[in-house]
């Protein structure tokens, strides 16, 4: 009996110990593992923040390389070109999109 408790206490001991260095001593211990977990979810949304601009960017490119008076007017009303010695004003709804598509 005394023999079967010892060898239950040394597993035991063993057990606590491989499980203490597992989770605070080890290279992928469980404070890196949250670490690698927080900063994954970081860079995921990173990217579904850029796939949509990404998006937004093609949106406008497929817009404007139709025609020469499209490259114009997106050039106007996006970065604000004029001709010398004009104004340029854009007139948009109520959600805030230009009215001439």
């Amino acid at each position: 009996m005394l023999r079967r408790l010892r060898s239950l206490n040394f597993y035991w001991m063993t057990g606590m110990g491989l499980l203490a260095w597992m989770l605070f001593f080890d290279a992928n211990d469980l404070i890196t593992q949250a670490r690698t977990w927080w900063k994954l979810q970081q860079l995921r949304q990173e990217q579904d923040y850029y796939s949509e601009q990404i998006k937004q960017v093609e949106r406008e490119r497929r817009e404007v390389m139709g025609t020469p008076r499209l490259v114009e007017k997106f050039a106007r009303e996006k970065y604000l070109m004029k001709k010398p010695e004009e104004e340029v004003f854009v007139i948009v709804n109520e959600n805030n999109e230009p009215l001439e598509k």
